[in-house]
């Protein structure tokens, strides 16, 4: 039952599930990363218009995906949601609410632990829902938005957690560790040695009297000792057990596991500035691209009707806004865009109003520039136009 969902006992001791992996700094740091950083960017809708795409904002699915999936949650919240849940249990589901003509109206959220999913005879995946009242509800392909993470079976993703179990529960333990030494004055534990023998009366009454005077709040006071008694430590120090090196391994470890930079939880050890800008840019093209895809393609399988399908209909996540730079950056990009002739001015501007600066068009600059020196090959130049050498030769 605990590896069904999604976590079980690892060999520390530490019982790792969805709920005590975020627990964990990385674990939290990493999943926080992912889900804020696909929740912030735009799903746009694109039809064919001509040899160009254009934003199909008068499809009823723009507004459920750009804006709000539902009447409590924004697309923001809806993805950080979505996204948890396949960072933590490998799918993420949503009941399409639809009318009696096929048209979707609303997607609400489904816990993935509420959701069985099952291979019919028929080929065709059924969802077992366990609605709040208690009461099990089957739906069919088509009712349910499923997102998927890596699968072993084709219709059913592996939870993280679960597989990542022992380096989560490790970094768990280490940092169970360190509470209880902090909790006790940075002091470790010993014994206490008496040349003759305690009664169990005395013995209990010199540990309780001994602990409360000499650990938490009263660590390193003054221990009195009576009768030729002796403190000895025995467990072993914090550098022994490599602490440090352990917990900073466990956090590189971790953000292996889901594939984000360590810089970006934390970990600038070996973060240069000459790399930090590269590998911002793999997280974009490595971490969150192929989420991204699942989700583009999970919408298009289960959300797009057979007239949207026939009609191309497109979803894109808009990465302009990771993608670009610095202001100089920027300013080189468009200089270099305008003066080739590829981007016009006004596409500049909505640029930078995307990023928050707010330009709105002007009159005028909706046509790309055309440098006089370049041509592209259709047109012979006109010899009449062309200036006339003068004749420099003697008579």
């Amino acid at each position: 039952m605990a590896w069904a969902f999604g976590g079980g006992a690892s060999s520390s001791g530490v019982v790792v599930n969805p709920q005590t992996a975020m627990q964990s700094a990385a674990v939290y740091s990493c999943v926080k990363v992912l889900a804020e950083s696909i929740g912030m960017l735009p799903i746009n809708l694109y039809k064919a218009s001509g040899k160009s795409l254009v934003l199909a904002d008068d499809h009823p699915l723009y507004y459920l995906l750009h804006d709000q999936p539902n009447d409590y949650q924004t697309i923001v919240e809806f993805l950080e949601m979505l996204v948890i849940s396949l960072c933590l249990r490998g799918n993420a589901y949503a009941w399409i609410n639809r009318t009696r003509s096929g048209r979707v109206v609303e997607l609400i959220p489904l816990h993935p632990d509420m959701v069985r999913a099952e291979m019919s005879n028929a080929s065709s995946v059924n969802y077992q829902v366990t609605l709040p009242d208690g009461t099990l509800k089957t739906f069919s392909t088509g009712e349910i938005f499923h997102v998927k993470g890596l699968t072993l079976n084709g219709y059913i993703g592996i939870s993280p957690i679960a597989y990542a179990r022992e380096s989560i529960g490790l970094a768990l333990a280490t940092e169970k560790f360190g509470s209880q030494l902090f909790r006790n004055g940075a002091k470790m534990g010993g014994v206490l040695e008496h040349p003759g023998k305690l009664s169990t009366e005395a013995y209990n009454r010199l540990k309780a009297s001994f602990d409360d005077a000499h650990s938490g709040e009263n660590a390193h006071k003054t221990a009195l000792l009576e009768e030729g008694m002796k403190f000895s430590k025995v467990a072993m120090t914090a550098d022994d057990s490599q602490f440090l090196e352990t917990r900073k391994y466990q956090r590189s470890e971790i953000a292996a596991v889901f594939r984000v930079p360590p810089h970006m939880i934390g970990d600038l050890e070996r973060a240069t500035f000459s790399n930090i800008e590269q590998q911002s840019l793999e997280f974009v093209q490595y971490s969150l691209m192929p989420w991204l895809t699942r989700i583009e393609k999970a919408i298009k399988r289960d959300l797009f009707s057979k007239e949207d399908k026939k009609a191309k209909l497109n979803v894109k996540c808009d990465i302009a806004a990771l993608l670009r730079g610095d202001a100089a950056a920027r300013a080189s990009y468009y200089n270099s865009g305008i003066m080739s002739g590829w981007l016009t001015r006004n596409e500049a501007r909505q640029s930078e109003s995307d990023v928050g600066i707010i330009l709105n068009p002007i009159d005028g600059l909706d046509l790309p520039l055309v440098p006089m020196n370049m041509s592209d090959g259709t047109e012979d130049p006109d010899e009449d136009d062309m200036p006339v050498k003068p004749n420099t030769q003697k008579e």
